[in-house]
């Protein structure tokens, strides 16, 4: 099978540059003509390749590795195999990534299928939308009425903006993303297949049937969002669903009508906010998330994966479990909990057989 790549080759560069633009110290300054031409895994890096070690579990495989250079923390830099460079840093892996983004800045977001410049003659585009210089619409794209397009954004393939929606300059819309009812920001990312801005889930239940609550709120897509491919995103039902600034959400996440999320929140994949979730700037939420309605997160709270959370969380609180609760409190619980079950097992023993099968069936 053909060996293609889908991003271009870094530029080499030698290793004085690459410690200048970490600031990384290259202990053996006499390596520092040495050119490196790739990125690889610690496991799978070349004579030629950079890679990092984020800690003492992979020292196994440090000590086999044949990369040309490492980032290491100064803790583990005696332990570079020789034939390695070791570039000594505080933060091995945020080193790594600095150079990553340099070599590969066509990674970091979605880009035209058909790599053209302008709107395909095969994109669909009202006549009332305003586009400004440097959009680029693929094929198969529509943008509805009065929409607005700010400088050097991207509308992928197959994607939908609606009426009267109004995105931001240096955004990436991915193929088939779909944009209704929104007022995105500055280089906002949106992944293949997001729904933002639909119907809110809003019924009043009776014997009769369930009456349809009109959701007429908007969706408020701050600056530097990354929203994951699949994710959707309700509309407000009265009042705004509010994405805050920085704020970088995963995969198949399900927000719902009103929530509020502040700034440089990390939401994991398949997160579900129930409606007029609030959650404060800078939390962390592991994937599969819930809360009920109306919860509260406090600013700097970190919920753990798998938690469901029934009621308000302080700041900078540590939750998790079913219902969340302070961490060392669920810790101890679950502790607990085995215990009384090994105890129960060991009673368990002098039962008759019969006994611990159940009843008939």
């Amino acid at each position: 099978m053909d060996q293609r790549l889908f991003f271009e080759r870094s530029e080499p560069r030698s290793l004085a540059e690459i410690a200048a633009l970490t600031g990384a110290v290259l202990v053996d300054p006499s390596l520092a003509d040495r050119r490196i031409e790739g990125l690889a895994a610690l496991d799978a890096a070349g004579p030629r390749q950079l890679t990092f070690v984020n800690g003492p579990k992979y020292l196994p495989q440090l000590e086999g590795c044949h990369a040309g250079a490492c980032f290491v923390h100064a803790r583990l830099e005696q332990r570079v195999p020789p034939g390695t460079a070791a570039l000594r840093v505080a933060e091995p892996y945020r080193a790594f990534v600095t150079i990553a983004r340099q070599a590969h800045p066509d990674a970091l977001r979605p880009a035209s299928i058909f790599q053209e410049t302008g709107v395909s003659p095969q994109a669909v585009v009202h006549p009332t939308a305003r586009l400004e210089d440097g959009v680029v619409v693929d094929p198969l794209a529509v943008i509805g009425e009065g929409a607005q397009i700010g400088q050097d954004t991207i509308i992928g393939a197959g994607a939908v903006i609606g009426p009267n929606v109004m995105i931001g300059r240096s955004c990436s819309i991915a193929p088939q993303a779909t944009i209704v009812c929104s007022l995105l920001g500055n280089n906002v990312i949106v992944h293949p297949g997001c729904r933002i801005g639909q119907d809110g889930y809003g019924y009043v239940p009776g014997p009769k049937g369930h009456i349809k609550v009109p959701q007429t709120g908007r969706v408020i897509i701050q600056n530097d969002v990354e929203i994951g491919a699949n994710t959707t995103i309700d509309r407000g039902a009265l009042g705004d669903t509010v994405i805050g600034e920085g704020t970088k959400i995963d995969n198949l996440v399900q927000i719902a009508h009103n929530v509020s999320i502040g700034r440089h929140c990390i939401v994991i994949s398949q997160v579900g906010l129930s409606g007029s979730t609030t959650i404060g700037d800078g939390v962390l939420l592991g994937a599969r998330v819930g809360t009920d309605n109306r919860v509260t997160i406090g600013d700097g709270a970190q919920i753990a994966a798998t938690s469901i959370v029934h009621g308000d969380v302080p700041p900078g609180a540590r939750y998790g479990g079913t219902p969340a609760k302070p961490v060392k409190q669920w810790f101890r619980e679950m502790m607990l909990l085995e215990r009384l079950a090994k105890e129960n097992r060991g009673g368990d023993k002098d039962l008759d057989p019969k006994d611990q099968t159940g009843p008939d069936t």
